[in-house]
């Protein structure tokens, strides 16, 4: 199996790649002492988790199972996490839901490989949980100029409606 991450421990750089250390970082999330502040910290802490196999965590932090109990589960897929980037933490119509978009990155064989995700959030009872993916793979190309419309004068400067001109 390709290598991934090590799993974490206190004195070592957090795998969430905050720049902090583990313990100042991820661990009092993973242990319960100290909630995530916001989507972010909890998009980050469920990273960790997933690189410390801490799947109770990140049965606690999702919206659908975390009211559940947890029971452990044995077949579980390995997956060798190598390092995690924010793309954008974006703050939802309420102060209560927020988004998160990511990309997580994994070793195999192949090299290593993306996983392009855009997560959203909710507090919930003080509580941050992830409730579903919005969007997996990066954004949706938009155009870099703005479309022109059949009435306005052609962009290639000919002074004719680009309907009589470059749009005929």
């Amino acid at each position: 199996m390709p290598s991934g991450l090590p799993k974490p421990s206190p004195g070592q750089p957090c795998p969430c790649g905050s720049g902090r250390t583990f313990a100042q970082c991820c661990a009092p999330r993973l242990d319960g002492s100290a909630p995530a502040g916001n989507a972010e910290e909890l998009m980050r802490s469920r990273f960790t988790a997933h690189v410390a196999r801490d799947w109770r965590y990140l049965h606690e932090t999702y919206r659908p199972t975390s009211r559940k109990p947890y029971v452990e589960e044995t077949d579980v897929a390995e997956i060798a996490w190598t390092r995690l980037v924010i793309h954008q933490h974006e703050p939802g119509p309420t102060p209560d839901t927020a988004c998160v978009d990511f990309t997580a990155y994994f070793a195999t064989e192949q090299g290593e490989q993306a996983m392009h995700e855009k997560s959203a959030f909710a507090r919930i009872d003080g509580r941050w949980l992830f409730t579903r993916t919005v969007r997996n793979g990066p954004a949706p190309a938009k155009p870099a100029a703005p479309r022109v419309g059949r009435n306005e004068p052609c962009p290639c400067g000919s002074g004719r409606k680009f309907k009589h001109c470059c749009g005929a």
